[in-house]
């Protein structure tokens, strides 16, 4: 089933699985609406049970058939990562001086209250200076032949 999000206006598609378990939800909740949720936004498009209904008419006869095709044809979970772990982790641990060596916080600076903080020089650019030579040869090419 074509479905086009109320929010970002994305189409999506319910498969055959999607839509079996939301006429399954609807039926057995009795419920007026599905809620799909948008793959793009996530926002839920509400789809009446009466459109989900036209798109698959015979859904019960459909829900035994797929029930009959999954015990044919089983399907596994996927495995769960395993946690890598690295040989040098798996090593013994590191001695208390090197990790507090690592984790010292540096030295903060802070200046005398009588003095007052410098601020950088701005340096200009030898292409910086070129745009505003040709800036200013440009900007008199508008004005009227008077001021010339």
């Amino acid at each position: 089933m074509n479905i086009r999000c109320s929010f970002c206006q994305t189409p999506y598609t319910l498969s055959r699985v999607a839509m079996l378990d939301a006429l399954q939800e609807v039926d057995s909740k009795n419920l007026t609406h599905y809620d799909a949720h948008c793959p793009r936004c996530r926002r839920a498009t509400q789809i009446p049970r009466q459109r989900l209904e036209m798109a698959m008419p015979n859904w019960r006869e459909e829900l035994k058939q797929f029930e009959v095709e999954m015990k044919e044809h089983p399907q596994q979970e996927a495995p769960l990562p395993a946690a890598e772990t690295t040989p040098e982790a798996a090593s013994t641990p590191e001695s208390p001086s090197a990790k507090e060596g690592a984790s010292k916080p540096k030295p903060v600076s802070v200046p005398a209250q009588g003095s007052k903080p410098k601020t950088a020089a701005r340096q200009t650019t030898p292409s910086a200076e070129t745009k505003k030579s040709t800036q200013r040869k440009t900007s008199t090419k508008g004005t009227s032949k008077k001021s010339k």
